[in-house]
């Protein structure tokens, strides 16, 4: 990587630091997309590469970003504007499958890892208007949190294939949650699902979405499906990216 490169690669990453969502209005709100726009797709476009993007897909429309938080988080960012889990974009027909990408992309942080992440110990997220700081579109990537996966694991028998409230709190919060059987997200929208099915998403700005990938009681591959409407009032808001454990300690 030229000299240049190495700075471009660094100010990206110090850029992304400042989107901690300890302060979810702090940082500038178009941060990231300066960074996919500006940045990594004109680079890879240019036959330069993706960096400071990790990845860019110009055919798909979307890039991955290495978080400077943790060692094997990532963010799958579209490359067209989006501004969050709200956009009707993401509801029209025929709109891009974001999560069948950032699922796919999970092999970075394997990468990462530096050995093998069990589908069961990946996660991805994306967070309510009032849990994120940035307005461009873009999924958490990366492990579980020990006690999401624990939890998730105890009640895996009475989490069905349609929507239901968990028995138990999730990072302090109570989750609805709905299981698929499937090996990828390849015909499965989690957006189509909560927007369709829980009662309380007709903004769909308020809730966030988790997706767990899960090893069915039957032994075939899956994904828990799960989501929570922010409750600003009463200190939830709406951050699924919570799910997540940015030091992997599920492998561990």
């Amino acid at each position: 990587m030229k000299r240049f490169q190495i700075i471009v690669f660094r100010l990206a990453l110090l850029v992304v630091f400042l989107l901690a969502p300890a302060s979810p209005r702090a940082a500038d709100p178009d941060a990231l997309w300066k960074i996919v726009h500006g940045q990594c797709v004109p680079s890879e476009g240019g036959g330069s590469g993706p960096a400071p993007c990790s990845l860019v897909d110009l055919a798909d429309g979307y890039a991955v970003l290495k978080d400077i938080r943790g060692a094997t988080q990532f963010l799958l960012i579209p490359t067209t504007r989006i501004t969050g889990i709200e956009d009707p974009q993401l509801l029209a027909p025929g709109a891009a499958n974001y999560w069948e990408f950032a699922w796919q992309a999970r092999r970075l942080v394997t990468e990462r890892a530096g050995r093998p992440v069990p589908r069961e110990d990946v996660g991805l997220a994306i967070n309510s208007v009032h849990g994120r700081s940035q307005n461009q579109l873009h999924i958490h990537i990366d492990c579980l949190s020990p006690e999401t996966k624990r939890a998730l694991g105890q009640q895996a028998g009475r989490i069905g294939r349609s929507w239901a409230r968990l028995e138990t709190p999730l990072a302090g919060h109570l989750y609805f949650a709905m299981r698929v059987e499937a090996a990828d997200l390849s015909s499965i929208d989690p957006f189509r699902l909560v927007a369709d099915g829980i009662p309380l998403a007709a903004n769909l700005g308020d809730e966030t979405i988790v997706v767990a990938g899960a090893v069915l009681d039957d032994g075939k591959p899956g994904f828990y499906i799960l989501d929570d409407h922010a409750n600003v009032a009463e200190g939830d808001r709406g951050s699924g990216e919570e799910l997540l454990d940015h030091q992997c300690l599920v492998l561990k």
